[in-house]
């Protein structure tokens, strides 16, 4: 897929949100690593296969949330989702996604957006 770190995030958000994950399989490199800031902790995700997983559960649990806004910062994006049933006023959480060769390779989900904007030095 081509476009901006920033267009591939947003791509990859809308297919999540319609539980295409055909689409999110694109977007992921094989080797992909998804956690919450140790890459070795429990829940984490450290291939396409168990975060396509990941994904499935969180749609079959009501969904990924609503996308709030996308900061691009070189080859690292900031999404800030607000979490599926936490309303128009709930609290926002954010994943850092890093792109190498338009494809993710790493996503820290981080409870924090001001966190997850710091370690972009935003």
């Amino acid at each position: 897929m081509r476009g901006t770190n920033a267009e591939l995030a947003r791509r990859g958000f809308e297919a999540a949100s319609h539980g295409d994950l055909e689409v999110i399989a694109e977007l992921l490199d094989d080797g992909v690593k998804w956690h919450g800031g140790d890459p070795s902790g429990p829940g984490s995700c450290s291939n396409k296969g168990q975060a396509l997983e990941f994904m499935r559960q969180a749609i079959a649990r009501g969904g990924v949330g609503e996308l709030v806004e996308i900061v691009e910062a070189g080859d690292r994006v900031v999404v800030v989702l607000r979490p599926a049933g936490s309303g128009e006023e709930g609290e926002t959480t954010a994943n850092l996604t890093t792109f190498r060769d338009g494809k993710a390779v790493e996503m820290i989900h981080y409870p924090s957006v001001r966190d997850a904007l710091a370690a972009v030095g935003r």
